[in-house]
């Protein structure tokens, strides 16, 4: 591992498990501190296992045998005053904060008529609200310390394209997609830059409990549409840690003029 971010520290949501812990092992081994946030708890209506303490413990444990300090907190994106609280903790820990992963986020599947005003709003209020309140609670932090750095937020696949049976889902990532525009563009003077990533399907946690079960029965509701998504190359889904070489990639230096961007790794998946 080349360590190139040695000296930095990142702060990382929904990191108890699956795409959010690959991100926090990958950037420990490559020299960074972390702070890393989960509800570790039940999460709003979803159809897979939620995220548990031992989960972050976890977590924790491995960033620890990088070698690598961590520091952990159970807390909410759609807390921006617990995340303030958060950050200011941290940068008093470890003195610093360059790197952001806005990784936190919720996926339900159901039909358009199917879906309820609570599936609605939380997926607003998770993967939008959360994502602006992650950046928001640290954004001010690294303009303070006149540093630069990098803040990376989760997107996917569906917010390029888009994802049958999640109206909810898909306009949620669009709008991350064009927040990541929209933060890039105003705080590119102070040298933070402002990416997105695209995931396509990921072998995590998510998949777990009932969700194979919900994407059957919403396929079941306009079959057409369950062929979307053929990957070009495979397996026809990614592994955490293959995402983690992508937001490693974003919050190194190697990336330095990149902002602004919407980085898919997807295997080519066509969602129309």
């Amino acid at each position: 591992m080349t360590e190139r971010l040695a000296g930095k520290v990142a702060f990382i949501t929904g990191a108890a498990r699956g795409q959010g812990r690959a991100h926090a092992v990958r950037l420990a081994r490559e020299g960074a501190d972390i702070l890393a946030l989960d509800l570790a708890g039940p999460l709003p209506g979803v159809p897979y296992d939620s995220p548990t303490p031992a989960d972050l413990a976890e977590t924790a444990e491995l960033v620890g045998k990088t070698g690598r300090r961590i520091l952990t907190q159970r807390g909410d994106v759609r807390d921006l005053d617990g995340l303030k609280a958060f950050v200011a903790r941290g940068i008093a820990e470890f003195g610093r904060l360059d790197v952001v992963v806005a990784n936190a986020g919720i996926c339900i599947p159901a039909a358009w008529n199917e879906t309820t005003p609570e599936i609605f709003r939380d997926h607003l209020d998770i993967n939008v609200t959360g994502v602006w309140n992650t950046v928001m609670a640290s954004a001010p932090e690294m303009v303070k310390a006149g540093n630069g750095g990098s803040i990376v937020l989760t997107s996917s696949y569906a917010g390029k394209k888009m994802q049958p049976f999640m109206i909810h889902y898909t306009t949620s990532k669009h709008a991350v997609t064009g927040m990541t525009r929209a933060f890039a563009a105003e705080l590119g003077q102070y040298g933070i830059r402002v990416n997105s990533v695209h995931p396509g399907p990921v072998a995590t946690p998510m998949g777990t409990g009932d969700m194979v079960t919900a994407i059957e029965k919403t396929n079941a509701t306009n079959p057409k549409l369950a062929v979307m998504g053929t990957t070009f190359i495979d397996p026809p889904y990614a592994e955490a840690d293959q995402i983690a070489d992508a937001v490693a990639f974003l919050a190194s230096s190697e990336a330095g003029f990149i902002t602004a961007e919407h980085l898919s790794v997807d295997g080519g998946s066509q969602y129309f």
